[in-house]
Order: C-alpha cells, then sequence, then structure tokens
C-alpha cells in the first residue's frame, strides 16, 4: 500500500498524511525509495525483463507494467498524476515507450527529487494538484494513477479533471485500493465518471502474493525507515511492519479490495 494507506486508512487522515507527511518523508531522504506503491505478483511469474538496476523493485514494477499496458502507450502523450518518487514514470519511459511523460505531484518535495534523479527525453514533472490539473483541455493520450486516490479530498473532481485533459479516445489507467465498508461508494463514483469503463480487474490475490514474500517487504519496510534520525527509526519500523501485517490479513479476508481499470474518453 502506498505510505500513506499504511500509516492510517482512515479517510480523514490519509489525507492529512498525503500533505504533510508525504514531503516530511522525503526531506528526512526517504527519495532513496524511487517506489511507494504497493508490489503485484502472479502465478506463474510475470518475469519481465528488468535492467539489473530494476531488479530490487521488481515486484513494485510489476504493478505499474500490468496497469498501465492495459493499453499501448507507445508514441503516446502519458500523464502520471501522482507520481511520488518517480520509480514508476522512469521505468514506464524506457519500456513502453510513450512520445512524452509527464509526472505530476502535489508534494514539491516528491517533484524536486524527481528532476534531479530522472534524466530521460521526453520525460518531465511538475508540481501540481490532482483536482486542478495545471494542463489544457485534451493535452494527453493517457491517463495513469495508481494507488493514489484514496488520498484525494473529492475522487469526482479528479475523474472530471483526467477527462478534461485527455484527449477523445484517450485511456485512463487506474489502480487502487479500497476498505470493504467504502467499496460501494467508491463503485458508484465511478460509475458516474464522465468516460466509459472498459474494464474492471480484481488484483486483491496478486498484492497479497507479494506480502506474503515477507523477505520483499522487510527490505522496504526497513528502507522506509532509513532515512529516519536514529530515534525514530525502531518506532518507524515497528509501526510500518505493523501495519503491513494488518494489511496483509485484512487482503486476506476480504476487509480491502484493491483492484485496477481501464477507462476511455468517447
Amino acid at each position: 500500500m502506498s505510505l500513506a494507506g499504511r500509516i492510517a486508512f482512515n479517510p480523514s487522515i490519509q489525507k492529512v498524511t498525503a500533505r504533510y507527511w508525504y514531503p516530511f518523508f522525503t526531506r528526512l531522504g526517504g527519495n532513496n525509495d524511487v517506489f511507494l506503491n504497493m508490489g503485484y505478483e502472479e502465478d506463474p511469474p510475470m518475469a519481465l525483463p528488468l535492467a539489473a538496476s530494476d531488479e530490487p523493485d521488481r515486484f513494485f514494477i510489476n504493478l505499474y507494467h500490468r496497469t498501465a499496458t492495459q493499453a499501448d502507450l507507445t508514441g503516446k502523450r502519458v500523464l502520471e498524476v501522482s507520481c511520488g518518487h518517480g520509480g514508476g514514470a522512469s521505468y514506464l519511459m524506457r519500456s513502453v515507450r510513450p512520445a512524452s511523460y509527464t509526472g505530476l505531484d502535489l508534494n514539491r518535495a516528491a517533484i524536486e527529487v524527481c528532476r534531479k534523479r530522472h534524466h530521460l527525453p521526453g520525460l518531465d514533472f511538475v508540481q501540481g494538484n490532482a483536482e486542478d490539473l495545471p494542463f489544457a483541455d485534451q493535452s494527453f493520450d493517457a491517463v495513469i494513477n495508481i494507488e493514489a486516490s484514496h488520498c484525494y479530498p473529492s475522487l469526482p473532481r479528479f475523474l472530471g479533471e483526467v477527462a478534461r485533459v485527455l484527449c477523445p479516445g484517450g485511456d485512463f489507467l487506474y489502480a487502487d485500493i479500497r476498505r470493504r465498508d467504502r467499496i460501494a461508494e467508491w463503485e458508484a463514483v465511478l460509475a458516474d465518471a464522465p468516460m466509459r469503463m472498459l474494464s474492471q480487474t480484481d488484483i486483491t490475490a496478486q498484492v497479497l502474493r507479494v506480502m506474503k514474500l515477507q523477505h520483499s517487504y522487510t527490505r522496504n519496510q526497513d528502507r522506509l525507515s532509513d532515512p529516519m534520525p536514529a530515534f525514530l527509526r525502531g518506532l518507524t519500523r515497528h509501526a510500518v511492519r505493523a501495519c503491513d501485517s494488518q494489511m496483509s490479513q485484512g487482503l486476506q479476508n476480504g476487509e480491502f479490495s484493491f483492484r485496477i481499470y481501464r477507462f476511455t474518453k468517447d
């Protein structure tokens, strides 16, 4: 789950976390992690061919790849809303060959990190709000959003902005998680989106498969706490591991549902 989701799955707390904790985490040195999303793995394994530098992030890359490749992005103008530290943007720019890729995030510190770390032709990063995208109408052929919309104050407003910046025939490629008692609300909002849903896939089992590979998540948990001052490091590791354990149990018993979607703008 995203870092905000690990800390708490209360919607009000998530929004505060997204606005204040993410920048704090980034400025402490959390930019050492270029992926903040949960992992994904299939059975049999996806076995994506990866560069050696990408290999430690294989499971997190898998989720990006599975979501983004619902459509052919070759030669397209792509926007990722809530790009975090830019790991997914870098991977997709190198692997699916869009004409351009713009990563946007509310966290100004994260955008600074992205600009310093990821240097590829056609890849750029912009600070901005998911509910008030700083782009002209019909600017993009595809919009990607991965494990972030649960932090937004207004999902309907975000979806309206996605539709506005998409060209006719453009794709919205979307992945996120919801607690069981919020799924009906989520589904209702998506049903009213100003775009047409082409597909919906429950990937809870594939996400849970990674969480059961404890060595992967233990490594990621430690990386999340590494930037912290020494007096916070142990407490942070304990809190993150406890929340991941709770999330794993929740995915297994149906308390949470993780899904990916593809929408198109007619």
